[in-house]
C-alpha cells in the first residue's frame, strides 16, 4: 500500500490537531505537521478528507452520507427497482442481512440500508476505513439519517478474505463483493476518486480469493459488481447477471 500520512490544514486550531494524532493513533497512520504535497489523510475540523496535496484542483474524497448525490438517491433512486436491490433479493422482504467485504466509500452499502437492510462492513485498508468510519460518525448525528444508519451499518476494519472465512457475527443473507477493478469512465468525478484509490490501493490482486469463503458463509446468494465488459470473478459463471450501461451484478446462488 501506498505510504500516507494524517495531518491538518495551516492555522488548525489545537482540538483538530488532537483530532488528527488520535485518529492516527487509532488506524495506525502516522501524523505530520506541515506537510504540502503527496497523498494525505486531511483532518478538518468537522471531516475528513483524502487528498492530494500539491494538486489542489484535484479536490478530495470523503465519506458524506447526507450529501445532496447521497440524499436524492436515497429519495428518488428507484427504491426496491434499484438494479442493487434486485441483485441482493430484496423484493418481498422487508430487510435482509448483508455482509459487504470490499466496502469502500460505503456507497452501495447505504443503498441497502436505506432500504432497510442490516449491512455489516469489511474494510482491509486503514485509510479507506478511517474515511468511511468518520462519515459514519458524521452521519450518526445528522437529523435526517441519524436515527437509523448506527442501527443498520457497521465496520469492521480487516481483510475481506480472513473475516469471510472466520466470521463471528451474525451469517448473512447476501454476501456483497465488488473488488477493485480498473475504471474507464471519463467522469471527472470518477477520475478523481479512482485516481487517488488507484494511487493509495492499487489493483486488487486478491480479489478472485473472495468468492469460495463468501459462498460458503451466504445463507441465500453472493452479489459480485463488476464492470460491464469484466471477467466473472475467479472465472466462475455466475447463476444470472444483471446488466447495466456501465456495471453488472453478477448473482451466486447458494442452494446448498
Amino acid at each position: 500500500m501506498h505510504s500516507i500520512y494524517i495531518t491538518t490544514e495551516e492555522n488548525a486550531s489545537p482540538v483538530t490537531v488532537d483530532l488528527a494524532k488520535a485518529q492516527g493513533a487509532k488506524w495506525g497512520i502516522d501524523y505530520r505537521e506541515g506537510l504540502t504535497s503527496g497523498l494525505a489523510l486531511v483532518q478538518q475540523d468537522s471531516q475528513l478528507i483524502l487528498k492530494q496535496l500539491d494538486e489542489p484542483k484535484v479536490g478530495g474524497v470523503l465519506v458524506d452520507f447526507a450529501s445532496d448525490a447521497a440524499t436524492f438517491r436515497r429519495l428518488h433512486g428507484g427504491g426496491k427497482k434499484e438494479a442493487i436491490a434486485k441483485a441482493v433479493g430484496l423484493k418481498g422482504q422487508q430487510s435482509l442481512q448483508i455482509l459487504d467485504a470490499t466496502a469502500g466509500l460505503g456507497r452501495d452499502a447505504f443503498v441497502l440500508a436505506s432500504l432497510g437492510c442490516k449491512v455489516d462492513m469489511i474494510e482491509r485498508s486503514p485509510v479507506v476505513a478511517a474515511l468511511l468510519a468518520d462519515g459514519l460518525n458524521r452521519a450518526a448525528h445528522d437529523p435526517n439519517i441519524g436515527s437509523w444508519v448506527p442501527l443498520r451499518m457497521s465496520l469492521q476494519h480487516a481483510t475481506g478474505y480472513e473475516l469471510l472465512a472466520n466470521w463471528q457475527g451474525v451469517t448473512p443473507d447476501v454476501v456483497y463483493l465488488d473488488p477493485m477493478f480498473p475504471h474507464r469512465k471519463k467522469t471527472a468525478a470518477v477520475k478523481k476518486e479512482m485516481r487517488l484509490f488507484q494511487q493509495l490501493l492499487g489493483p486488487d490482486q486478491d480479489a478472485n480469493l473472495l468468492l469460495e469463503p463468501a459462498l460458503a458463509l451466504a445463507k441465500k446468494r453472493v452479489v459480485v459488481k463488476r464492470p460491464a465488459a469484466a471477467p466473472y470473478l475467479a472465472e466462475v459463471k455466475p447463476s444470472l447477471e444483471l446488466q447495466g450501461k456501465a456495471n453488472r451484478f453478477d448473482v451466486y446462488m447458494n442452494f446448498i
